[in-house]
């Protein structure tokens, strides 16, 4: 899709997740997690696609290569709502699968 149309990388990614797939052998899998993450803490959060702005959520790398979320804006809100205080991420794929699992801790 990203091939097709290369302006999604914009409105879907955060500048920091657009250079840290860029610099990766394979940036499509890359970008295919990340928004692996995007949908799965939305459905933590109980809400679909839409319901937040793709740039309230954006995975970064801790030392180690671990992921963590920063979240805000909508997101955020919703979250607090929520009593969510943290979150575990768990980013997992292929050449041609990804998926993401997010917890939402309260």
């Amino acid at each position: 899709m990203l091939g097709r149309r290369p302006g999604l990388r914009g409105r879907l990614f955060t500048e920091h997740e657009r250079a840290y797939a860029e610099s990766m052998a394979s940036p499509a899998v890359t970008y295919a997690g990340r928004f692996a993450v995007k949908e799965a803490l939305m459905k933590s959060l109980g809400v679909g696609l839409g319901s937040v702005d793709w740039w309230d959520v954006e995975t970064v790398r801790r030392d180690g290569g671990r992921p963590q979320l920063v979240v805000r804006g909508r997101a955020a809100a919703l979250a607090a709502d929520l009593g969510v205080g943290d979150w575990q991420v768990s980013i997992s794929h292929t050449d041609t699968v990804a998926s993401a699992v997010v917890a939402a801790l309260t």
